[in-house]
């Protein structure tokens, strides 16, 4: 049995985020697959993402992963990276494309108009580089990690939550911005754990040990649909 399955749905940092977790968690078996039967009988579900909504969703289809990763997010240990964390909302203005549905609220891009720094310089799309995530709730993802930690990040899109409770972190660029959610068995983020050095392995580490069941973190029902 497969322990953590990394999704491959033809996209993502794939290697970089199942060797991330082999260094943290040595004692699993971590499967990089496209299968939905190893998906749906791993213990538990990394969506690592790269590139753009449209082709996530479609990608996805093809491959016939959506049932088992929407299965995987509803009853089990579950982390989605940058695509993942925008695909579990409604739509994404990325090609007006549909999400999963799974958590009310829609993906945005960084308005060009906003993008100003306080000298009144103009800030670059995407958004690439080293930026503070400040945490908004205790959560088990976060032990041992300092609000204020910097994360790698790697994107032109942003997710706005209909549920401000759902909202487990922020960063600035220049505006306040969701960067990492949590419902239930869900967490996701907008950065790249696996890009983000000592931070970054922490968090995958407590994703490996992490208990949402045992913790009494069922999915709201209405937080998540």
């Amino acid at each position: 049995m497969t322990d953590i399955a990394v999704i491959d749905y033809g996209m993502g940092n794939l290697r970089s985020v199942s060797k991330a977790i082999e260094h943290v968690a040595p004692q699993l078996r971590v499967t990089v697959t496209s299968d939905p039967e190893v998906v749906s009988g791993a213990g538990r579900v990394v969506f690592p993402g790269q590139g753009a909504m449209p082709d996530c969703m479609r990608e996805m289809d093809a491959r016939g992963l959506r049932k088992a990763v929407v299965a995987a997010a509803r009853e089990k240990p579950f982390l989605g990276i940058c695509i993942g964390l925008q695909m579990l909302f409604d739509n994404s203005e990325e090609g007006d494309v549909a999400g999963l549905g799974l958590l009310p609220g829609k993906v945005r891009r960084f308005p060009h108009e906003a993008m100003v720094d306080a000298r009144g310089e103009k800030l670059k799309v995407p958004h690439m580089g080293w930026n503070e995530v400040h945490q908004t709730m205790p959560h088990p993802l976060w032990e041992g990690i300092a609000s204020g930690s910097r994360f790698y990040f790697v994107h032109s899109y942003f997710v706005e939550p209909a549920n401000p409770q759902l909202i487990a972190g922020y960063s600035l660029y220049p505006f306040s911005f969701t960067c990492a959610v949590a419902s239930g068995s869900i967490f996701a983020v907008q950065f790249h754990p696996e890009k983000s050095q000592a931070a970054g392995l922490r968090l995958l580490a407590n994703f490996a040990a992490w208990q949402p069941a045992a913790a009494g973190m069922r999915v709201p029902a209405d937080a998540m649909r």
